[in-house]
């Protein structure tokens, strides 16, 4: 069996949290432990990502029971960050009784921009398949300098940006490259997972968290969200980019800590 690395830190309602691509458990690591003076956190590096080991198939027929498996079997409230986001809404659709909420942060339901124009009513709002493709050409040459060319982008021109650039690279060089067909695939699932008619259906609270310098999730993406799932719980940073829980961890805290105790 493929051992599932996990942390956890804290006590109270429990909360399951998924990093996103290429990423593991030190990404957010601080912010868990602050989140956790209120919650019990769980962090888990997927297959392949940090100390956690391969999985045969990285896709998420596979994901959702090796992640389920390592997180135990009561409910929680599952909070994923971007490709995160995506397999936590798969969890959540297959296997509802562990999923007691869902928070959606920097996550896209669909990944993937479909029809450029606006006022198309097949539009939705994402990132250029072209985005992906260059990611996973730059992967061969050296994964970890993609990873954090990645993610520095998302800190640029932010309040503390070298500070924010530091602690990045610090939790990325943590840990060993991700496995590469682990990011490969990765990407697979972000170019092809349609998880919005799961959205839709899922009838417990959610929680979508958009950052409003987001270049990889557009905050308009908010609306059609809320389109899918009335009652949603939508939410904006306005001045955050793809990773809030290290430029706006106090405000992000507040927000999830309202969803948390709210009916």
């Amino acid at each position: 069996m493929t051992h599932i690395h996990t942390e956890t830190y804290g006590h109270g309602k429990p909360i399951v949290m998924l990093h996103g691509w290429g990423m593991h458990t030190g990404i957010w690591r601080p912010f868990a432990e602050a989140l956790a003076k209120d919650y019990r956190v769980t962090c888990i590096d997927l297959p392949g990502h940090g100390r956690s080991g391969r999985l045969a198939a990285f896709d998420l027929e596979h994901l959702g029971p090796a992640l389920l498996a390592a997180a135990g079997d009561a409910p929680a409230c599952w909070l994923g960050w971007s490709l995160g986001a995506t397999i936590a809404l798969d969890i959540a659709s297959r296997f509802p009784d562990h999923v007691e909420r869902l928070i959606l942060l920097a996550g896209n339901p669909r990944f993937i921009r479909t029809h450029d124009a606006a006022d198309d009513p097949d539009h939705w709002p994402g990132v250029s398949p072209r985005v992906l493709d260059a990611f996973s050409g730059q992967l061969t040459e050296d994964a970890q300098q993609t990873l954090l060319r990645f993610l520095a982008l998302q800190v640029h021109s932010l309040p503390d940006t070298k500070a924010l650039l530091k602690t990045l690279k610090t939790a990325i060089f943590e840990c060993d490259p991700p496995d590469n067909a682990a990011l490969q695939q990765g990407l697979h699932i972000l170019k092809e997972a349609d998880l919005r008619p799961a959205l839709a259906a899922f009838d417990r609270p959610v929680s979508a968290i958009l950052g409003g310098r987001d270049t990889l999730i557009p905050h308009a993406v908010g609306a059609q969200l809320q389109h899918l799932q009335p009652d949603l719980q939508l939410h904006l940073i306005d001045k955050a980019g793809h990773v809030p829980f290290l430029s706006h961890q106090d405000q992000l805290i507040e927000i999830i800590a309202g969803f948390m105790e709210s009916k």
